[in-house]
């Protein structure tokens, strides 16, 4: 296994002159430029990076509170275009199917995929009296024969495993529960990559890991393995994973803080929930229905996390007034731990109601279905 080292910024570091870089290097809405030690501007037109090229030493300067000399702290824009890069393709809303099991609403197909599950008619079926204008009807279901849970999530399998990676990327052999709501009754298991693809209500959990010195907090973040399959090299929050059939959140959350910063247990056992946040994002033929669970766990000062599981190339311990900079000015974020941030920065008083947007804000971030 790889570990991952860990070192933090002191608050000596964080107040170390640095060049201020003009504001439209994090401004342009698909720009992911990165930061350099020369003073000179790396201008959109001359370079292209992608978001994963970045090192700590652009996060430090891009976290400066010297900025530039019109940067607010107030505005809340920058954020508000992180809760949209996770809530794309609401306009392709009508192109989806509903998944329909034991008469729940349980998930979404788009009707390009329906056509690919069209050959499978003794495990889905469509009923052609709906109202979408498609050709399969209003609606996709499971064949009646297909009577438990256990039928169920083995015909399915069986249907992913068919339409191969080109339809489904990504399999990880790992299961998800198909359920209406949280506290629903499991219907079947899904492999976890097939999840968007049906439209299937996914869960998590992310931690926020913080430490408290000198009455300031700081939270630790990682930055991902390059080769992770999703988001290579971008930044992450301490702990998070997503919640599979078989473990309750608490009991997830502690294996999670195990597997990718060391936390021992009885560290571990100590995290708050604090909420949820929750989006809905569309792409292709996915339709992301993701909610979070959000847990606090303040850490002694003298811990360093240590990565079991190869998926965390290093981690710094960073002010947290520093770490809400870097989300407002750049891309550098995988998008849903963004958002788990800012949750975090409501909560801790570092976004303020006196801010323009305050509660539109707050309110986006449940702009999924939090159910």
């Amino acid at each position: 296994m790889a570990s991952a080292g860990a070192s933090h910024l002191s608050p000596a570091m964080a107040s170390l002159p640095s060049p201020l870089l003009p504001r439209a290097l994090f401004s342009r809405p698909i720009s992911l430029l990165p930061f350099r030690r020369s003073t000179k501007c790396v201008s959109h037109q001359s370079a292209s990076f992608s978001a994963s090229t970045f090192t700590w030493d652009d996060f430090l300067q891009a976290s400066r509170p010297q900025y530039s000399d019109d940067d607010d702290s107030s505005d809340l824009a920058g954020f508000v275009e992180k809760i949209r890069l996770c809530n794309r393709g609401s306009e392709m809303l009508s192109d989806f199917l509903p998944f329909v099991v034991e008469d729940q609403i349980v998930g979404y197909v788009h009707h390009g995929l329906a056509d690919h599950l069209g050959r499978f008619d003794d495990v889905f079926t469509f009923d052609r009296d709906g109202f979408n204008g498609s050709r399969f009807g209003g609606r996709v279901s499971l064949h009646p024969s297909l009577e438990t849970p256990e039928d169920r999530t083995e015909a399915v399998a069986h249907v992913v495993k068919c339409l191969g990676r080109e339809l489904i990327p990504g399999i990880r052999n790992e299961l998800y529960p198909v359920k209406s709501s949280f506290g629903g009754s499991i219907i079947f298991s899904l492999e976890r990559a097939a999840a968007p693809y049906f439209g299937i209500k996914a869960y998590g959990v992310h931690m926020n890991g913080y430490v408290e010195m000198d009455g300031q907090e700081y939270l630790w973040i990682g930055k991902r393995s390059q080769v992770k399959p999703t988001y290579p090299g971008m930044l992450d929050h301490l702990v998070a994973g997503g919640l599979p059939h078989d473990l309750a959140c608490g009991e997830n959350l502690m294996k999670e803080c195990e597997e990718e910063a060391g936390i021992p247990r009885i560290i571990s056992c100590g995290a708050i929930p604090v909420g949820a946040v929750s989006y809905m994002d569309i792409d292709g033929y996915s339709y992301k229905r993701d909610v979070l669970f959000c847990y606090d766990l303040k850490l002694p000062e003298g811990f360093k996390p240590n990565n079991q599981d190869g998926e965390v190339e290093s981690f710094k311990l960073i002010p947290v007034a520093q770490v809400a900079n870097v989300i407002r000015r750049t891309k550098f974020f995988k998008p849903n731990c963004a958002l788990v941030i800012t949750d975090f920065l409501f909560r801790h008083g570092y976004i303020k109601p006196e801010y323009t947007g305050y509660l539109d804000l707050l309110h986006s971030l449940k702009s999924g279905d939090c159910s």
